[in-house]
């Protein structure tokens, strides 16, 4: 939360949210190690804050590693999706899920052209097909 404060306080528009629960999660025996060594000098006069201070620090530095992955790839598929299909992702993304209908109102797009951009979305894993016949609609994988 703090660190996304930061961004934008920074000037950044777009902050695009990443939490740190799964690095966490994934490192759940350095986290009670740490948590457990440094509680245990808590109430000593000079507590030992090193171990939980080297967690945190580790944990965001992977926090980091995963986030430019997640940029890059995100960079690659920009360069590489037609001007359509990027703002079908976009409306999907800041929408939550979309039908073709919404899309051929908000972009004015040739319904069928929408058809075919969507499937290409589904067939290379950037959307998932929800429903069946009128009532599909489609969300991020």
């Amino acid at each position: 939360l703090l660190t996304t404060y930061l961004l934008l306080l920074s000037g950044y528009e777009f902050v695009p949210f990443s939490s740190m629960e799964a690095v966490i999660e994934n490192s759940k025996k350095g986290y009670y190690l740490a948590l457990h060594q440094t509680q245990g000098t808590i109430k000593n006069d000079q507590p030992n804050w090193e171990p939980w201070v080297l967690f945190f620090l580790r944990t965001m530095k992977q926090q980091k590693e995963r986030l430019e992955i997640k940029i890059e790839r995100e960079q690659m598929l920009k360069a590489k999706l037609p001007e359509l299909s990027l703002k079908i992702l976009e409306l999907v993304k800041s929408r939550g899920r979309i039908t073709i209908s919404e899309v051929v109102t908000l972009t004015n797009a040739n319904r069928n052209t929408i058809k075919k951009h969507l499937e290409q979305l589904v067939t290379e894993n950037h959307l998932e097909k929800n429903g069946i016949r009128k009532g599909v609609w489609y969300s991020i994988k």
